[in-house]
């Protein structure tokens, strides 16, 4: 799944395409919106709220938010006009949006809705402190995982309702850099406040760059400690890096680095 700073990027995408254009044609190709046309409408801001991505629009007194979510394998995609629209299947082409210097086309995407901006809480307001917004504040992220003490740590930094925009990926970077086992229980977590405020440095650090990195390493095999390195051998300790199922999820550690209290 996608993590903030993929979020965070994919939205940079369609502000350049679009911010500030008025759209000259629009495409839905799912069910609720198929008739929808947003000719006519000006697209005022591109933004992400977690794993959100909220396209603000705006036409005479009327402020509306085209929603998606990326899930696993969504993704926005900008073209100039009468460029080829490639890199997906066609068929998975949820919507297109037109305007005279570029478009911008959804493939995949997922809990596609258009709704009032002012209306926005009713799909986002559950959310945690987005750790890429202005809103971050990592005491109310710690207060918010606190409420739930026997919850695995690993699961409460997943929680998009404690804090937006940790995926698997950032969780088990997170975890590792600070020798905590995944299944520790919140209770157990000496400091609750560094993890969240090292959760957040390490999202913040690839804000604006494709190739995730939490070593600072971009070559290809050396830009995680953990992660996707099951069987490889650890780092900090050469102990070989194990890989199990948490709730629905994956997740990598080191036994030795992160051992089992």
């Amino acid at each position: 799944m996608p993590e903030g700073d993929t979020v965070w990027n994919t939205a940079r995408v369609v502000e350049k395409a679009l911010t500030g254009a008025v759209l000259t044609g629009s495409d839905f190709r799912v069910p609720q919106l198929a008739t929808t046309d947003l000719t006519g409408w000006t697209v005022a801001e591109s933004a992400s709220r977690g794993k959100h991505l909220l396209l603000r629009l705006t036409r005479d007194d009327r402020a509306m938010t085209l929603h998606s979510h990326l899930r696993m394998d969504g993704a926005w995609r900008a073209y100039a006009p009468g460029e080829r629209w490639g890199g997906r299947p066609a068929h998975l082409i949820r919507v297109a949006l037109r305007a005279e210097k570029a478009v911008a086309v959804g493939f995949h995407l997922h809990e596609l809705a258009l709704i009032p901006t002012e209306q926005e809480h009713t799909l986002v307001g559950y959310l945690g402190p987005d750790l890429l917004g202005a809103d971050w504040d990592p005491d109310e992220a710690v207060r918010r995982i606190a409420a739930t003490p026997d919850t695995t740590i690993a699961e409460a930094l997943l929680d998009q309702r404690n804090l937006a925009g940790v995926g698997n990926l950032y969780k088990a970077e997170t975890l590792f850099l600070r020798g905590l086992w995944p299944w520790l229980p919140v209770s157990e977590v000496k400091d609750l406040r560094g993890t969240v405020v090292l959760a957040q440095k390490l999202v913040a650090s690839n804000r604006g760059r494709w190739t995730q990195t939490t070593t600072g390493q971009l070559r290809k095999g050396q830009t995680s400690y953990v992660y996707g390195r099951r069987a490889q051998p650890c780092r900090r300790c050469a102990y070989a890096i194990q890989k199990a199922d948490l709730d629905e999820r994956v997740t990598y550690w080191c036994p030795r680095c992160q051992p089992k209290p």
